[in-house]
């Protein structure tokens, strides 16, 4: 049986050729960007660099301190990340496994968790982290993203857990395990494609924020990637090199981990929409 090659086709494949570009057109300015000189960006800031330049990077790199600012992204995303995982599938085991109305409630107020945004309690947040004497700690910093990402983890891991068959963890306790030794044994090495959904949609959202490092941690030192980066952009100069060079630096660690568990991240998302 052949296909014909319809005009419908042909218009879907010039859709997705634009999409494709939109969608690049952001990677291929930043990478030009960052392989220029001052005098090329200032000339022509999206031609081909002729020739291409280096110079921006190690520049970059002593100037914001980015090897610092690495340590304290790094420190904060794996910490909050490791924190979503055990509350994360915890919380949404419980939730999948018992049909009460107290579960019931519980879920219906972490989806209203996902629903809110956070902007509305920016300041008694802030408030509270203050009143903690949190601020300008990796704690803080921890303790925010644990408690933003949280309903969004659950609902991941809940719907995953929905789909798999509760045989399982049944005969486990048939077996003498308790509800935690099933889940830790049984369960949670079944849950390792939303665990990596889990992983790298959070480590994405924790890395590459900006506005709540800027308001926690600013002045402190321990400030992470973007917001040493953001030094180069002030009232009178912007030196957009210097910039694009850190944006560069700043991506390859989380580019690194999105690459190695890429194929988790479809799977969880399938498997989960079926429960």
């Amino acid at each position: 049986m052949t296909t014909r090659y319809r005009p419908r086709t042909f218009l879907l494949e010039i859709v997705m050729l634009a999409a494709a570009v939109a969608f690049l057109f952001p990677v291929y300015a930043l990478v030009t960007l960052a392989l220029k000189d001052p005098r090329q960006v200032a000339n022509n800031p999206l031609g081909v660099p002729a020739p291409p330049s280096v110079d921006s990077f190690p520049t970059a790199w002593q100037s914001a301190s980015l090897g610092s600012a690495l340590v304290n992204s790094a420190i904060i995303t794996v910490a909050s990340i490791v924190a979503l995982v055990a509350l994360g599938s915890l919380a949404a085991y419980f939730l999948a496994r018992r049909a009460t109305r107290l579960s019931y409630g519980l879920y219906i107020l972490f989806l209203l968790g996902i629903i809110l945004p956070f902007q509305l309690g920016m300041i008694p947040l802030y408030q509270l982290v203050s009143d903690l004497g949190l601020i300008g700690t990796y704690q803080g910093m921890i303790l925010f993203y644990t408690g933003i990402q949280l309903p969004f983890t659950v609902f991941l891991y809940t719907g995953f857990i929905r789909s798999l068959p509760a045989d399982y963890a049944n005969a486990a306790l048939i077996d003498g395990a308790s509800h935690l030794q099933a889940f830790t044994r049984v369960v949670f090495p079944l849950l390792r494609p939303i665990t990596g959904t889990v992983l790298i949609l959070n480590a994405v959202h924790i890395w590459n924020d900006f506005f709540t490092p800027l308001l926690y941690l600013g002045g402190s030192g321990r400030e992470t990637v973007p917001v040493r980066v953001f030094a180069f952009v002030n009232e009178y100069t912007s030196d957009y090199g210097l910039v694009a060079a850190g944006l560069v630096l700043a991506a390859l660690p989380i580019l690194a981990v999105f690459l190695v568990l890429q194929r988790y991240v479809i799977r969880g998302f399938s498997s989960g929409l079926k429960g």
